[in-house]
């Protein structure tokens, strides 16, 4: 008998068989992952994002080992919680105010909880088909879901929770015309779970200043996209100064941690306890430790470089799925991209569904696993590359793709 419901304990996690047998990961290090047969892979998947300096970071590694022995788990203050609140604020310009939590949907709940006792407002309008987290406050709306197509001539609505066109100008515009009861606007840098979808340019800077007109504070969901960019939020390089931002996977490189960043302002309501939070686990001396030595660390990454050979990698697939008579195209950045069956590349939600092709992404799944890549099979699935992506694994993901293509293409 299986105890473990479905055999996984978050959904995404799913893979399919290989001529009958499951994948199932006995150990990662670097770029690498292995099977329980003892097999290689190059991870595309790498912690859904979280492995960002690649798997068992020796550094981070040792700082938890450090922090274990130390004790796990003081019921009281300790020393690491503002050493690694400090270092992670460092990075992120005026959202210099920290609070640490375990996951990035409690992350943005405490930020939707936070915008409503600052403003006294209740509405958060979210991107449709963005995924904040798996709460039911900011679970509406989810790609794949119906609302998320916005096809009604109602906004779409459940409880407090309004959704909003992604690269739609006018459609902010509107919300704000139909509500004045929005306390604030969640955004996402990429739509990432739509399939790597980029904001057309302003359109970030545009919602957020409609928002802040309209007395709404601006919060940035960067649990996935935070520090892929840049050693920082991937919102201010891209020119969005939000009043609160939620980070996570990149800051604890494979260490469960997330955290809550605003500016003085934004995070005044803990001060006077017109918010309130708690939880056992946060700021726990494991997930401190991780997050001070990953900031170390992310200091010393060449983003030009990984971004640069990212997008070479986009363009060596593009060419040879192209070589094999069979277009394709790449949505994201360098570090996050989602591959696409077809000569033209979504940039709206609408566009991403017509797009997608779950016989194709599941094929190249198979095909890449054959080739020694390990990838997430769904048609909105992400491929990521992390610092640890060397010359050498990024020839085997090239290779394995344009074998990939060779085979997909003759049927194989």
């Amino acid at each position: 008998m299986q105890h473990l419901v479905s055999g996984i304990s978050s959904a995404g996690r799913a893979v399919p068989d290989l001529d009958g047998r499951p994948f199932l990961a006995v150990r990662a290090q670097g770029p690498h992952v292995w099977d329980d047969q003892g097999r290689r892979y190059v991870d595309t998947a790498i912690g859904f994002g979280a492995a960002f300096l690649g798997h068992t970071h020796p550094a981070v590694a040792a700082a938890v080992h450090a922090a274990i022995d130390r004790g796990s788990m003081p019921a009281f203050a300790h020393a690491l919680e503002e050493e690694a609140a400090a270092s992670l604020a460092r990075h992120t310009g005026a959202l210099s105010r920290v609070i640490f939590l375990n996951s990035g949907s409690e992350a943005v709940h405490l930020a939707c909880r936070t915008a409503r006792a600052v403003t006294g407002r209740r509405k958060i309008a979210k991107m449709a088909a963005g995924y904040d987290g798996w709460l039911d406050e900011v679970a509406f709306g989810n790609a794949g879901s119906t609302e998320a197509l916005m096809t009604a001539n109602e906004r779409p609505a459940r409880g407090d929770t309004l959704l909003m066109r992604f690269n739609d100008p006018a459609d902010v515009e509107l919300l704000f015309a139909e509500s004045d009861d929005v306390a604030a606007v969640l955004l996402e840098p990429m739509m990432a779970n739509a399939g790597c979808l980029v904001p057309d340019p302003g359109y970030l800077e545009h919602v957020a200043a409609v928002a802040r007109a309209h007395g709404a504070l601006v919060i940035m969901d960067e649990v996935l996209m935070g520090f892929r960019l840049h050693p920082g939020l991937a919102s201010q390089r891209l020119g969005v100064e939000p009043d609160l931002a939620t980070v996570g996977k990149a800051i604890g490189s494979g260490v469960a941690v997330a955290a809550l960043v605003g500016t003085p302002a934004a995070m005044a309501g803990f001060e006077d306890l017109r918010v309130n939070r708690a939880g056992t686990y946060n700021g726990n001396p494991l997930a401190c430790a991780a997050v001070h030595a990953t900031m170390a660390a992310l200091d010393a990454v060449d983003y030009a470089a990984l971004l640069a050979a990212g997008d070479d990698l986009r363009r060596r697939i593009e060419q040879g799925f192209a070589a094999a008579g069979r277009p394709v195209r790449t949505t994201g950045y360098g570090t996050v991209f989602t591959l696409w069956n077809g000569a033209a590349s979504p940039r709206t939600y609408a566009q991403a569904v017509a797009a997608a092709d779950p016989g194709f992404t599941a094929h190249l799944h198979v095909e890449l696993r054959r080739g020694g890549v390990i990838s997430m099979p769904g048609p909105f699935g992400r491929h990521y590359l992390s610092a640890a992506h060397d010359t050498a694994a990024l020839a085997v993901l090239a290779d394995a793709f344009a074998d990939a293509a060779t085979r997909m293409a003759s049927g194989g």
